[in-house]
């Protein structure tokens, strides 16, 4: 039995982080799912614009939108809601079978709207009401400035993907969001049946920290925040205020663990897959670390409930100089800034792309 098997057996979705027009049109994804386990896919600025970069699959489409008049952004969205819905639809089975837990792929909102929680949530319904997928995920940054965002698109029934979260806080604000959201849904006889992952990034702590820490830490830093974030998770499932909405028909903002692909060329290639097994939750990879796990990875014992040993390898971490709660808040701050940068790139691909194709 495959190690992605053996993974999806424990009771975590493994998703691919990755989206091209051909790993659709030569039937790659398809295997992944028949043969891998991959169940959900997710995408970002930074993939789309490798796709459409390194790729002339778009180019038809984009000579012919182009003739239309519209705008950069708009052509953008129209190429990549046609891939997710095409990826939404392979999905959809698996979507079906889980009465809406998992089978889902997600459509990022412009970063640049990060600071206006009015326009991501004017964005977010509007995408989410074009693809016309149900297990389609609108992507808001749980930042400070995109909590707001997060609570009114739940209340407005729009599924979400919080994305750039790097420490245990920022899970538990994004899911204080979440809940927050679906307690007004209640309020106002609404179903509080809207579905949302939540998405730790893992590896940039490592990344940011290898050249920092003495060999018996190095890379332990983000599975340790896993650890601790997961505690915390099962901690709110096992609350009365969730557990009030579960008996109301709620259903559990996931845990997801993203940026598992590893930075460390010193480290194991699998180390964020085999590391982060745990029942219930999400781990979304790149397509070469999918490959390698099922090809040589090992599958580890499953996450503790109670975040094991990771407030003592936090605690060790800290005293050999690194300051854990800003290095969360700056991991934050380069991702959104990074994301801004990946939207310009992409943008200005696009523009390139349709002069040389005019």
């Amino acid at each position: 039995m495959k190690a992605t098997q053996k993974l999806h057996d424990l009771g975590q979705s493994l998703w691919l982080d990755n989206i091209t027009r051909e790993l659709l049109t030569s039937g790659t994804l398809k295997r992944y799912i028949d043969e891998l386990s991959v169940t959900g896919l997710t995408s970002n600025p930074t993939i789309f614009d490798h796709a459409i970069s390194k790729s002339a699959a778009y180019d038809v489409e984009i000579r012919a939108l182009k003739k239309t008049g519209i705008p950069g952004e708009d052509l953008f969205f129209k190429l990549a809601i046609a891939d997710l819905q095409a990826a939404a639809d392979l999905f959809k089975p698996i979507h079906q079978s889980t009465a809406g837990v998992d089978g889902f792929v997600s459509l990022e909102v412009s970063p640049l709207l990060a600071y206006d929680p009015e326009k991501t949530v004017a964005a977010a319904k509007s995408l989410h009401a074009a693809a016309a997928r149900a297990n389609l995920f609108i992507k808001i940054p749980g930042t400070r400035e995109g909590l707001p965002a997060i609570e009114e698109a739940i209340f407005s029934g729009i599924p979400i993907n919080v994305t750039l979260l790097f420490s245990r806080e920022h899970y538990l604000a994004a899911a204080d969001a979440y809940i927050r959201g679906l307690e007004r849904r209640i309020a106002a006889g609404l179903s509080p049946d809207v579905r949302s992952v939540a998405s730790l990034f893992i590896s940039r702590w490592d990344k940011a920290t290898m050249e920092k820490l003495p060999p018996k830490l190095r890379d332990r830093l983000g599975i340790a925040v896993a650890e601790w974030s997961y505690a915390a998770y099962r901690g709110l499932l096992d609350s009365d205020r969730w557990q009030r909405l579960e008996n109301l028909g709620a259903r559990p903002q996931r845990l997801l663990f993203a940026s598992t692909g590893t930075k460390d060329p010193k480290a194991s290639d699998t180390l964020y897959i085999g590391g982060l097994a745990a029942p219930n939750t999400v781990n979304t990879m790149p397509e070469e670390t999918l490959n390698a796990f099922a090809e040589h990875g090992e599958l580890g014992s499953a996450l503790p409930r109670d975040g094991g040993d990771s407030a003592d390898t936090l605690a060790a971490i800290g005293k050999a100089g690194v300051d854990v709660a800003k290095l969360a808040a700056d991991l934050q701050a380069e991702g959104a800034k990074s994301f801004d940068e990946s939207w310009r790139d992409l943008l200005e691909t696009i523009d390139t792309k349709s002069r040389a194709l005019s």
